[in-house]
Parts: structure tokens; sequence; C-alpha cells
């Protein structure tokens, strides 16, 4: 499989600009300038790095998959960027909440038992499609959750997921240490360019699709941690009001 190259996020610094104190010669303004751009400077790249995510040593069971993700995917009409929020209850429940602008939930992937959502907390409304539809207006193709939990996990070597529609249909390379380097289905293929530590669990993987190319890097990841009662509660399904696709896509057009 040819080699997918991944679109790295752009940062821009800022300037800082220090202001001498009176009285201050040339060569003391000049010393305490540099120190405090070379603080600026370490203190910017400490806080702009990812910190270290820990998994070593797996559990000898998975049953839940919770952290904090970052999306970039770039098509016809340009880069779009956003973070994310998973809760992943195998085998068969999903949760992710897209991020707005200032950290609330701009939408929510809500997938329970075969049953799928895209919901819109802040306007009280939902669409209701298939497992597949839904996360295509998430990832921009079509995944069903079995697929989007092994893309993180690595694990796609479960018979009870291999057994599942779609799954057959994958090709997959392995590394020295048999873990999923990269896969190809039909025209979608990913990559995955970091793992966290020695597991197979993905740290950065990057796709290309005939419409879009991008990645996902994990940013948090826990395993097994307890979650709330109402994690998955469907009570929404009794408090919003269905809408249509073309309903929804209109709401989010005005929430940007």
């Amino acid at each position: 499989m040819d080699s997918i190259c991944a679109r790295k996020l752009e940062e821009k610094n800022g300037n800082l600009l220090p202001v001498a104190p009176l009285g201050c010669k040339r060569g003391c303004f000049v010393k305490k300038a540099l120190s405090v751009v070379i603080c600026f400077v370490i203190g910017f790249f400490s806080n702009c790095q990812t910190p270290p995510i820990s998994l070593s040593p797996l559990p000898s069971r998975i049953d839940r998959i919770e952290g904090h993700a970052s999306l970039v995917i770039t098509g016809d009409q340009g880069t779009a960027r956003s973070k994310f929020s998973f809760l992943f209850q195998l085998p068969s429940r999903g949760r992710i909440d897209v991020s707005g602008a200032i950290g609330s939930v701009l939408y929510r992937i809500f997938i329970y038992d075969g049953e799928a959502y895209f919901i819109v907390p802040s306007k009280k409304v939902y669409w209701q499609g298939h497992e597949e539809a839904i996360i295509d207006k998430f990832m921009g193709f079509q995944l069903n959750l079995a697929e989007m939990i092994n893309l993180l996990s690595g694990n796609w070597d479960q018979e009870d997921l291999a057994s599942k529609k779609g799954l057959r249909d994958w090709v997959f390379a392995k590394d020295q240490k048999g873990r999923i380097v990269s896969g190809q289905r039909v025209d979608l293929c990913f990559e995955v360019k970091s793992f966290i530590e020695d597991t197979p669990f993905a740290r950065l993987f990057v796709f290309k699709h005939p419409l879009s190319t991008g990645q996902v890097k994990v940013l948090s990841i826990n395993l097994n941690r307890p979650i709330k009662p109402d994690a998955f509660s469907k009570k929404f399904v009794e408090k919003y009001q269905s809408k249509t696709w073309a309903e929804i896509q209109e709401l989010l057009n005005h929430a940007h």
C-alpha cells in the first residue's frame, strides 16, 4: 500500500515585546529580553506537546474505551479541524461528542445496540439513521461502530467483530510485532503513524478517501473506567424533536 501523507496542524507563535525598566542599560535590557523570550519559547512548546499516554499493561479484557482526540479533514471545500470525546461500550454502544468553539457540545454521535442518532443538544433535535450513514457525517466516509472501535484499538482480529458485515472486506499489513499498521477497503485506506507504547492502540492514524484525507490523533485514553449510569440513556428521544438530515445540516450551518 502506498504511504499516506498526514497533514499536520499549523501552529503560529505570538510575538512577545518586553519592556525595559527605567534606567536599565542596553545590555541589561538585552539579557532580560532574551531570558523572557527563551522562557516563552520553552513554555509554549511544553504546553503544546501532547502529554504522554500509558496503557501498559493492557487488561485481559476490554469492555470500555474512553478518551479525547483531534480530527483534521481536508476535502474540496477546505480543511476542517475539531476535537471530540469518545466513549465505547463494547461491542455495540458508542458515543462521540464533538466540541464547538467554546468547548460546548456542537453535536453528538450516539449508537445504541444497532440504533444510531445524530444529536444537536443545544437545539434539542436529533436525526436517526443507519449506523454507517451517521458516522459518515462525522468522518466523511462510511464506517460501522466496530470499524470505528478497531481503528483506535487495532484489534481487528476479534472473531466476534471480524464476522460482522463489512469487516471481512478489509486487507491489512502488520509490523514485526504483529500490530496492524495499515488497512484498505476498496477506496478507503488508513495508516497508523504512531502507536501508544507497545500496544496495538493507535496514537495517530491518517486516512485517505476519494473525497477527503485526514488524521485522528488520540490526546487521552482510558480503559474499563466506570461510567455514569445515564451515559447511554435514550431519554433524549422523548424530549428532543426528530428532524431530517437536511434540517439538521441547516441548523449546523447557522451555528457556524
